[in-house]
């Protein structure tokens, strides 16, 4: 048993070693995260604007190529085999080609995910007809060849995925020398038979004859992955200089919205700010000389408390819409989320909270103002570290999701959110706490909202509150 658990491990680490080579090679090729909506116009240009009407085309001329009986008077049985197996393979490629028409004529309805499957799946099926149709076109001389560097293109230009991309495009390399193999295999089966009546070349021929298509072979091979590689760092390129002149306007934009809510917001504080103070001045000096005066006295207390009360509203509207402070920057999920962590639970504070992590770099990263991000972690870690009396545990998950955002989840292990009261926790102000504001989350969801998120809180007596926080990867803020 020792051995064979002993051979196991070593062919688990071997697979290990191998996948994490190819996973660094490739990843030096890896392109940024491109928005789905790139990748559906990308593939409505180049298959369904171009590609789809050039097989149209080219199809009626490839039948009568195929199925002509003129076209191939004198094959060998081995080649009428395979000419066999091409023609029945033209018929599936033919309904293959109509279904992907309709795919990509439907193609605003679907996922951006399925879509992208279909077309890698078509993009293998179209490398692997052109090398069966190259077996009966010269093989490793076929003018076919250029057409197997015109797939590598289209491949880069609708295939984002770096893994994928090179796995499709290395697999049309496999296809077109398998190609050539198969038509010299063929062509040495029939100079045999010919050579059975005829007496056949000398072998110095044959070998002298050898070399040269070695060398085209290994030259056209060659250019094909120098294509690969090239067309897939030249499409890297491209995607960082569009990631950073969208990030560029994304700054600049933001800066200037956050900037124009922040003076907005201070003019608003200094306007109130002001005849509150005037208010209380006057408050207090009438105090002074009317304090014989019990009734009068009670009204002016009460006076002062509401102005006092006014004024820690209009302070705490003023942290609850930072605006003016701080500058847009690309913040690292993972990153914010251990500051937060440190806030809510600082060292030698002597909370006994356990805190589980969920998630790992690398994440998309976050645009915007650190604070705002720093305040949503934060407030939901402090509530849910206040909740359990700090003594519990918390768990926190990132993950990315599909549509281009991030998802974090926080949930703890306190007694959870009454069903009356789950509808009311988003409200400013209300609160169930002694010394609470009610802005806490109020401020979570104003902050989230902000930047095109979404918050959402699921919870049941005794087992806890779960807060899920959606927030965009890039997108715009909103100021409404």
């Amino acid at each position: 048993m020792e051995p064979a658990s002993g051979a196991v491990m070593a062919e688990e680490n071997l697979s290990d070693l191998l996948r994490r080579r190819w996973t660094s090679v490739v990843g030096v090729f890896a392109g940024p995260a491109i928005d789905p909506a790139i990748i559906r116009q990308r593939v409505r240009f180049m298959e369904r604007n171009i590609g789809i009407w050039v097989k149209a085309v080219i199809a009626p001329a490839l039948f009568w190529f195929l199925f002509n009986p003129n076209t191939f008077t004198s094959l060998t049985a081995p080649r009428e085999d395979v000419l066999h197996y091409l023609r029945n393979y033209t018929l599936i490629m033919t309904a293959v080609t109509v279904g992907y028409g309709i795919v990509l004529w439907g193609m605003d309805e679907l996922a951006t995910r399925f879509l992208e499957r279909v077309v890698y799946i078509v993009a293998m099926l179209d490398l692997a007809f052109l090398a069966a149709i190259t077996l009966f076109c010269g093989g490793f001389d076929s003018i076919l060849y250029w057409v197997f560097l015109g797939l590598v293109i289209r491949n880069a230009a609708v295939i984002p995925n770096a893994e994928v991309q090179v796995l499709v495009n290395l697999t049309g390399c496999a296809c077109y020398v398998l190609s050539g193999v198969l038509d010299i295999a063929l062509t040495r089966i029939e100079n045999v038979v010919l050579d059975s009546y005829s007496g056949g070349p000398s072998t110095e021929m044959m070998q002298e004859g050898a070399s040269e298509p070695f060398e085209s072979l290994v030259l056209r091979v060659l250019l094909l992955l120098l294509m690969t590689a090239v067309c897939l760092g030249l499409q890297v390129l491209l995607d960082r200089q569009r990631q950073r002149e969208a990030e560029s306007r994304e700054f600049a934009l933001k800066q200037e919205q956050l900037e124009a809510a922040g003076r907005l917001a201070a003019e608003i504080a200094h306007q109130l700010k002001n005849p509150l103070g005037i208010i209380n001045n006057a408050a207090y000096t009438l105090h002074k000389t009317v304090k014989e005066g019990k009734t009068i006295t009670q009204q002016i207390a009460i006076i002062r408390e509401e102005v006092a009360r006014s004024d820690r509203i209009i302070t705490d509207l003023m942290g609850y819409a930072r605006l003016a402070e701080g500058r847009v920057e690309r913040i690292g999920l993972a990153e914010i989320l251990e500051q937060s962590l440190e806030v809510a639970f600082p060292p030698g504070s002597g909370f006994q909270v356990q805190v589980h992590r969920d998630y790992v770099d690398p994440l998309p990263s976050l645009l915007g103002q650190r604070v705002h991000f720093l305040e949503i972690f934060t407030n939901l870690l402090v509530n849910a570290r206040e909740a359990m009396n700090g003594v519990g545990h918390v768990w926190i998950g990132a993950k990315a999701t599909p549509d281009y955002s991030v998802q974090v989840t926080i949930h703890d292990s306190g007694p959870g959110i009454p069903s009356d009261q789950l509808g009311r926790v988003w409200e400013a102000y209300f609160t169930t706490k002694d010394r609470g504001t009610g802005l806490g989350l109020a401020i979570v969801k104003h902050n989230a909202e902000m930047y095109g998120g979404r918050v959402r809180v699921d919870s049941e007596v005794g087992k806890g509150a779960t807060f899920t926080i959606n927030l965009p990867a890039r997108t715009l803020m909103r100021l409404q």
